[in-house]
């Protein structure tokens, strides 16, 4: 496929774009710093202006696409992870602007122009624990996309709007428009250097309900959504199977969460923030558990 992929030089995007190229899809990345990495076409853009959008959506990914004398190829698919990334970079109005009106420009501009598969990064922090102005506790557990999404905080925020843009517009065109509610990202390098201090002290990985997604096994998510068609609007919590934490899943509750109330039982390690639509709708498959970077 060819495919318009918007932040790709963040941190999860310089995994997930190698992943989908080695998979033969062709990648555009637009963001306002270039990728590095072979092969990957890069154009600087701003998602907060709707011309470049529409621009970038309607252009030639590099020279070789001007031989064929046939003008500018469609692009297949947009997958869209540019924003401020958390609270705490920029001013919160800022925060909300940048992703809000960017995410919304990126969905208008794809849809215009007849890009029928669109994949957008929401966030674990929809839920309302990570960003809470003090220790909240989540309305229920596991945490799955049924869940009643009510954060706090900016970017929180913005990524709630974000999915009622994406599900005004696939109402608008019905095409295919998957949102990722996005773990905590963790790239190869970090295992060894996170995952010690976070076995330490526990108390750290609360905010995040001791979820995280490997980089790469995210690039698998994004390939499974180009891949699967015809789900109209859907939400997807992108985890790995289990917590990432060396605690069982039953302790963590009764050490972190005492009193919420359960949806279903759990098995010994299962993650709080559950990958399951994924896994039965998707077909995901993790490749890359913690426990095969980490002693623990």
């Amino acid at each position: 496929m060819r495919v318009l992929f918007t932040g790709g030089s963040g941190k999860a995007g310089r995994h997930v774009v190698p992943y989908l190229m080695e998979r033969g899809h062709r990648v555009v990345n637009v963001d306002l710093t270039p990728l590095d990495h072979p092969g990957v076409d890069n154009l600087t853009a701003d998602i907060t202006d709707s011309g470049q959008m529409f621009n970038v959506m309607s252009s030639y990914a590099n020279f070789d696409e001007l031989e064929p004398g046939n003008g500018v190829p469609r692009f297949d698919a947009v997958v869209h992870f540019a924003a401020v990334p958390r609270i705490l970079i920029r001013p919160d109005n800022e925060t909300f602007r940048v992703n809000t009106i960017g995410t919304y420009n990126v969905i208008e501009a794809a849809v215009k122009l007849g890009i029928r598969k669109i994949v957008i990064a929401s966030s674990e922090t929809t839920y309302g624990i990570c960003f809470a102005d003090g220790r909240e506790d989540p309305k229920q557990l596991p945490l799955d996309e049924k869940y009643d999404v009510d954060p706090m905080d900016s970017y929180g925020l913005s990524k709630v709007v974000n999915e009622k843009t994406a599900r005004a517009f696939q109402r608008r065109s019905a095409y295919d428009i998957y949102a990722l509610r996005i773990g905590n990202v963790v790239e190869p390098h970090e295992y060894r250097e996170l995952f010690p201090r976070y076995f330490a002290n526990p108390d750290m990985r609360r905010r995040n309900a001791f979820c995280y997604i490997d980089a790469r096994d995210l690039g698998q998510i994004v390939d499974l959504c180009l891949q699967k068609d015809g789900l109209g609007f859907q939400v997807f919590n992108a985890g790995n199977d289990t917590n990432g934490m060396n605690i069982p899943t039953a302790e963590l509750l009764r050490r972190f969460f005492p009193g919420v109330p359960l949806t279903r039982d759990l098995a010994e390690n299962e993650a709080l923030f559950s990958n399951r639509k994924i896994r039965e709708m998707l077909g995901f498959s993790e490749n890359h558990d913690w426990r095969s970077y980490v002693e623990g």
